[in-house]
């Protein structure tokens, strides 16, 4: 049986694939929306790069991440990622953590998915 179980989603830009800006964000919203249908869900989505504007105040894609939150996916934002992009007190969900963190939810994993 195929599903998500101990995986980690890592989102790493600002959007989903590269090229147009707002295809991006779109295609980033269909897949979450996706994902939250599903009966499985992965155990956590990490966000680093500009990964990480899409867990703060103003992202297209809040409602639906908080929904997959509430649903028991956690997410975790590179700290050095926020400091970079400014955006320590822009947060709305999920937890900062260091690269050490990310790797460790990596290890741990059956099976990593980039977006």
């Amino acid at each position: 049986m195929n599903n998500f179980k101990n995986t980690l989603i890592q989102i790493t830009q600002n959007g989903m694939g590269t090229g147009d800006e707002a295809l991006s964000i779109q295609l980033v919203t269909n897949y979450l929306k996706l994902l939250g249908e599903e009966t499985v869900l992965p155990k956590v989505i990490a966000f680093y790069n500009g990964g990480v504007k899409l867990i703060c105040k103003g992202s297209p894609v809040l409602e639906i991440l908080h929904d997959l939150e509430q649903k028991g996916v956690k997410m975790i934002a590179c700290k050095t990622c926020l400091n970079h992009f400014q955006l320590n007190d822009k947060m709305e969900l999920g937890l900062a953590g260091t690269m050490i963190d990310i790797m460790q939810l990596q290890k741990a994993a059956e099976k990593v998915i980039n977006l």
